[in-house]
């Protein structure tokens, strides 16, 4: 990677003040605060956070009535890791276009708080002690596979291939923020008896809930930010089509991130139900109105449906972590019964 490369879609080139890797000239050190502050930005503490957020229901829902307060713990650090590791190596990569988008001039590399360089060895041995973690501590090989299957494909084929190339980047490149759940299952599957059901069809409904979710959560934000993403180059779905095509697009996919919650009804309790059908009616009803106010062409705020989704997906996941920690009676369980 060039610190001047020029995006692929044909945004500027910009060119770097940094030599061989190193930050830009200074008068005099950094004060030690504002470098560990500048680290702990590098892994991007918001996403991070709602990772773990779709980590802890896997985590409580794989074995229900039981807490494995260990592993969980465990795992939430191990996670942590990993996706801090993914976050900086994606700042590392998106360094030319982060100096451009206003959104991200204030990203550490971006303003060379940190050099490239160190960035790059940060984010290898945040990666490396992730997989370590996880295998050693948690006992879950398979957990640390799949924390590098995140990286690399958050880092390559998102943030290297993806983004810059196609607008439906964000469709397959959120494939990565839905690993926590696979980390999660497979940590705590890993450690239960030999012979205990251990249900990974309910981790693909979690996963699949993710993964209809990214797109409507991101094209809300890059909507607001259209004008950024049009000058760094980068072909996010708003900057190629009109508002019309993005909010049925948005809509659609809200839907489908819906229907996927209810799959995982029989395999859970009243609490989870309800949940996911009173959040589900919220997130669908405020998605069809930003597309009829795109379609009346009055003035909307597609920012509230971003912020409002977060929300959605920590409701359903608060629930679905209420009923696991609780046991309650399946639906399934209860049907036969009536």
């Amino acid at each position: 990677m060039h610190d001047s490369t020029p995006t692929r879609s044909g945004g500027p080139s910009v060119s770097s003040p940094e030599s061989s890797g190193q930050p830009a000239p200074s008068s005099g050190p950094a004060p030690a605060i504002d470098v560990v502050m500048a680290y702990i930005a590098l892994t991007k503490p918001r996403v991070i956070e709602l990772l773990l957020v779709a980590a802890i229901p896997a985590l409580l829902q794989a074995d229900r009535g039981h807490i494995h307060l260990s592993l969980v713990l465990l795992t939430l650090v191990g996670g942590w890791m990993g996706a801090a590791s993914a976050n900086s190596f994606n700042m590392v990569v998106d360094y030319d276009i982060d100096q451009v988008m206003k959104r991200t001039e204030r990203r550490p590399l971006a303003r060379h708080a940190i050099s490239r360089r160190a960035a790059l060895i940060f984010s290898i041995t945040l990666g490396v002690a992730s997989m370590l973690w996880l295998g050693l501590l948690a006992k879950s090989w398979l957990a640390a596979l799949f924390i590098l299957f995140t990286i690399f494909f958050y880092v390559v084929v998102y943030s290297m291939i993806l983004k810059r190339r196609t607008a439906q980047n964000v469709v397959w490149g959120g494939i990565a923020g839905c690993m926590p759940v696979f980390v999660s299952w497979a940590v705590i599957t890993d450690n239960l008896p030999e012979g205990q059901a251990h249900n990974w069809w309910q981790a693909v409904v979690l996963f699949l809930v993710i993964f209809f979710w990214t797109p409507p959560h991101t094209w809300a934000l890059a909507m607001r930010y259209k004008e950024d993403y049009k000058a760094a180059g980068v072909p996010m779905l708003p900057v190629v089509m009109d508002e019309v095509g993005v909010t049925r697009r948005i809509t659609i996919y809200t839907w489908a991130t819906v229907l996927c919650t209810l799959f995982l009804i029989p395999a859970a309790g009243w609490i989870y139900a309800a949940g996911a059908i009173g959040f589900g009616l919220w997130f669908i009803i405020m998605a069809h109105r930003l597309e009829a106010g795109v379609r009346r062409g009055i003035e909307v705020k597609p920012l509230k449906l971003f912020i409002l989704s977060n929300n959605y997906l920590a409701g359903v996941f608060v629930a679905l972590s209420v009923d696991a920690v609780l046991g309650l009676q399946t639906v399934s369980e209860i049907l036969p019964a009536l």
